[in-house]
């Protein structure tokens, strides 16, 4: 009996842009919009009619490796509760304290009496859980129930990225399974994903649901082309179609939000568009699933931009513009269609004679009492990789550094976790596994002098969307570390310091804990003594 082949959900392909309605112009119009206001694009791909018609990357983010999502996690989190209540788990009006009776005080909170799922799902939950909760102590719903209130359920709407996660607790409470083991029969294997895709943890295994999904850029288009057909992908009805048209629809207000695409109200962890008829789902950073229904049409993006209006001002100028009358045949003066510039590496720089004296040797740098005391210690993943990780990693020490003809092997450790990468020294990046923060990486890495005593080392971990840069000046056997990252900390602190403002009352206190934030990477990225034996 000839073996039954898999069949192949591969989202179908335009033979050129003109064909399923999108003009190659305004392609390459949008690709040089990105460019010139230097929004660093990860990866990008346009759907209209259900068809791709324009999909690239930026070398070295590639179509294989997943990315992270950040809180384009949230929305995954919503199909979840979508099926949860299609299979008659809950409903949208299900107290939350009756599934966590346990945390039910002995003295009746009203509040929390009237919480529901509907107010996990709207951001108007009322429960506003500190942004610099240690998540390390593994406490994560008693974190949420232990928080203050900032207004009853229903009467103010808050982006708390814990309301989310609550949501992956209520699916392990209810099934007994993680959200990623529960959604994998139900979403991503009738999506054609046949891997199982990584999703962060808290200690006692419950996924983030607000952040932490990884997955390639085909796989959201999947998820987002699927959403955008009412549920419906390669013939099957995957999605509940009701469920999938209340939680695009605004349920609630979200003005009073910065920017004008964050403020057209809000869904089932989902936002509406300035446009009429159009929703997307949204993750720090610019990670996008955009869907214009009126256009049948859909954007996904990978990106590390943190200014996000920025980046959605670079798409939405050229809507509609970007849609056309579909053609038969590819008109004659449709251009090439523009590729993604490389992300370069450091270029090769003369060696110096510091080699033979340092290589193989250990440097130990002693514990930061500050960093340690803040949960943030340094780690060769940049804060913005780790500051919601139930594992922020941190500490490095033990670092050797090893010389080849063209290349160097750094070697390090943090805490248990012992990491060896290999680091291009010939302008050309190198390859490498990596593993912290409980997850894999491939780390991306180069390396040069830039003088005779001090290397810089370059780290990206491909998944993400920071990379790590550090310059090692050696003094004899005191060794001085300099971190920083790009995008820099102080970019991003500057970006979100008005998140700090608005979470404390007190506009004193919240005007000088902005002003805190954006001092952060003074406090987190300053240099490193060690000593080299």
């Amino acid at each position: 009996m000839a073996e039954k082949k898999t069949e192949d959900k591969s989202i179908p392909n335009a033979r050129f842009p003109e064909q399923a309605g999108v003009s190659s112009e305004e392609i390459n119009a949008l690709i040089e919009d990105f460019d010139e206001n230097n929004v660093e694009l990860h990866s990008i791909k346009i759907m209209r009619y259900g068809k791709s018609v324009y999909e690239a990357y930026r070398y070295p983010y590639n179509a294989e490796t997943p990315h992270t999502m950040y809180s384009v996690s949230k929305s995954f989190t919503s199909i979840a509760i979508g099926f949860a209540i299609d299979e008659g788990l809950l409903t949208l009006d299900t107290k939350v304290i009756d599934i966590f009776p346990e945390y039910r005080p002995s003295k009746t909170d009203e509040k929390l009496e009237q919480m529901t799922v509907f107010h996990l799902l709207t951001m108007t939950a009322g429960k506003e859980v500190s942004l610099v909760v240690d998540r390390t102590k593994g406490r994560w719903v008693k974190d949420f129930f232990d928080s203050r209130w900032y207004a009853a359920p229903g009467d103010g709407w808050k982006y708390i990225s814990e309301n989310t996660y609550m949501c992956s607790a209520i699916i392990t409470k209810l099934t007994g399974l993680s959200m990623i083991d529960y959604l994998t029969p139900r979403l991503f294997k009738p999506l054609g994903i046949d891997r199982k895709p990584f999703w962060e943890s808290d200690p006692a295994g419950v996924n983030a649901g607000g952040w932490g999904l990884f997955i390639t850029t085909d796989e959201l288009a999947r998820f987002v082309l699927c959403l955008s057909q009412g549920g419906k992908y390669a013939g099957e009805q995957v999605i509940p179609e009701w469920y999938i048209k209340e939680a695009t629809s605004k349920q609630v207000n979200n003005n009073g939000n910065t920017g004008e695409d964050a403020s057209n109200g809000y869904g089932f962890f989902f936002w509406r568009n300035r446009f009429e008829n159009s929703y997307h789902l949204d993750g720090m950073f610019s990670q996008y699933g955009i869907v214009l229904e009126d256009y049948d049409a859909v954007i996904v993006t990978t990106c590390s931009e943190i200014d996000e209006q920025k980046t959605k001002d670079c798409i939405f100028r050229h809507v509609p513009a970007m849609f056309v009358e579909k053609s038969r045949s590819k008109p004659k003066d449709s251009p090439a269609l523009k590729e993604l510039s490389p992300l370069a590496p450091m270029e090769a720089r003369p060696r110096s004679v510091m080699e033979e004296f340092i290589k193989g040797r250990i440097i130990h740098f002693p514990k930061n009492p500050l960093l340690n005391a803040t949960r943030w210690p340094l780690s060769m993943l940049p804060l913005a990789v780790v500051f919601m990780s139930a594992d922020r990693a941190g500490n490095i020490d033990n670092l050797v550094i090893s010389f080849r003809e063209d290349e160097c092997v750094v070697a390090w450790d943090e805490g248990r976790v012992h990491n060896s990468v290999v680091c291009g020294m010939d302008g050309k990046e190198r390859f490498s596994k990596m593993h912290l923060a409980g997850i894999d990486f491939t780390a991306v890495s180069s390396a040069a002098w830039i003088s005779d005593s001090i290397i810089e080392i370059h780290i990206r971990p491909l998944e993400s969307i920071c990379e790590r840069r550090i310059e090692i000046e050696f003094k004899g056997n005191t060794v001085i570390l300099y971190p920083s990252s790009s995008p820099s900390l102080k970019t991003i602190a500057d970006n979100v310091s008005w998140v700090v403002s608005e979470m404390i009352p007190n506009k004193n206190i919240a005007n000088l804990g902005a002003k805190a934030v954006s001092q952060l990477d003074k406090i987190v990225e300053f240099p490193m003594m060690g000593k080299m034996y």
